[in-house]
């Protein structure tokens, strides 16, 4: 990098794709970085990554993608070339060989800088906002193991936008409000000293209240896996909507993933969710993994009346073994317990399988989360203040 006049392009260019990668970016960035490049070798790649990164990026998660960025940037002058060639690998490669999320960005926002065609010379014919509104609510209401790739995409779009509240329960701690309707006595004879132990006004409190816990347990067997792929998406917008959500995914083994679903970086957090669940698609054991959740977190997590979301189809290799008993011990720990579904998405359904026969009788909803309609139902559901309906269907 030799000192010369396109210094400072580069360096805009080199900004404007961070931005399109997703990096909180803008011309203040731009300007401090050159400033910190007048005070270092420009010779020394190394002073020039630091002194960049130093100034460019704010937060700890965005670190990987802006050494990426750099190398790839900085290295060739042709650096579009290959990150197209990034992207087109990542559809072809093999099933063992995963790309980082990433690089994947990465090449998506570097072909973004890549010329666009000539417009034809006739306008290609304008349509009207009918396609456009129909376009949208055929995807609200596609199966999400019916959708391609591009849909799905579209449909981790809309699944961001949800905002998932919950009936606000009240908690044994109060708090000061003048106008609250229980006389704080403590409070007011506090407050008397300041006038020789005159009461003048009762201090008043009110008790807090704060949306209760929610607990999810998600199956990723093999029948499960299309429909928890999008569903992590709705769980991941959950945990960075509200505080006190725990995840758990379950196939032939218990894992926690709360922690990695707290990361603001969807991509990032799937990627440390992949290191750490190894049965993704496989086998499912329901009543040893809700079993093994009642002993090891239940006591932890299902306190101060947690609302529970069991995702699974209840296809369990073990049968009914054990799964009645757990799945009663867990509604009994909670203060209400949806077992969300996607074999509800058929008309004819009927709770013909060992494990839906067992696990039906102890939950207080049973519906369907095969496509985006059904997860918009289901936040209404859990939003209303109507008492919770035992959901039951003849056998």
């Amino acid at each position: 990098m030799a000192p010369g006049g396109h210094l400072a392009d580069n360096l805009l260019a080199f900004t404007r794709l961070l931005r399109r990668t997703g990096l909180p970016l803008g011309p203040g960035e731009a300007i401090a970085g050159l400033a910190a490049l007048t005070e270092i070798d420009i010779a020394d790649r190394r002073q020039v990554h630091a002194a960049l990164r130093a100034v460019m990026v704010h937060k700890r998660e965005h670190f990987e993608l802006f050494d990426q960025a750099f190398q790839l940037f900085w290295r060739d002058p042709e650096a579009a070339a290959h990150a197209a060639a990034m992207a087109l690998m990542d559809g072809n490669k093999p099933k063992d060989e995963k790309a980082p999320p990433v690089s994947r960005r990465l090449a998506e926002a570097m072909q973004e800088n890549k010329p666009k065609p000539k417009p034809p010379e006739e306008p290609p014919p304008q349509h009207d906002m009918t396609f456009t509104v129909s376009e949208r609510e055929r995807l609200q209401s596609m199966d999400f193991e019916a959708m391609s790739a591009a849909e799905i995409a579209q449909a981790k779009q809309e699944i961001r936008r949800l905002v998932l509240p919950l009936d606000e329960q009240r908690t044994r701690r109060f708090r000061p409000d003048p106008f609250g309707p229980v006389a704080d006595l403590r409070a007011t004879v506090r407050e008397s000293l300041r006038t020789g132990g005159e009461i003048l006004d009762l201090e008043r409190r009110r008790r807090i209240t704060r949306p209760p816990p929610l607990v999810a347990l998600c199956d990723i067997s093999g029948s499960m896996s299309r429909y928890a792929q999008v569903l992590l998406h709705f769980l991941h917008a959950v945990a960075n909507d509200r505080d006190r959500v725990h995840t758990f995914l379950f196939g032939t083994r218990l894992t926690n993933v709360t922690r990695q679903l707290k990361h603001r970086d969807p991509e990032v957090a799937f990627e440390m969710v992949s290191h750490i669940v190894p049965d993704w698609s496989g086998g499912t054991r329901i009543g040893e993994s809700i079993a093994l959740f009642n002993r090891l977190w239940g006591r932890r997590v299902l306190g101060q009346g947690a609302v529970v979301l069991l995702i699974t189809d209840g296809l369990d290799r073990e049968g009914a073994k054990g799964l009645a008993e757990a799945t009663e011990r867990l509604r009994g720990s909670c203060r209400r317990l949806i077992w969300l579904n996607p074999l509800l998405r058929f008309d004819g359904f009927q709770p013909k399988s060992q494990g839906i026969r067992a696990m039906l009788p102890h939950v207080d909803d049973f519906r369907p989360v095969h496509n985006l309609n059904s997860l918009r139902e289901l936040v209404a559901t859990l939003s209303g203040r109507q008492a919770a309906q035992r959901g039951r269907i003849a056998a």
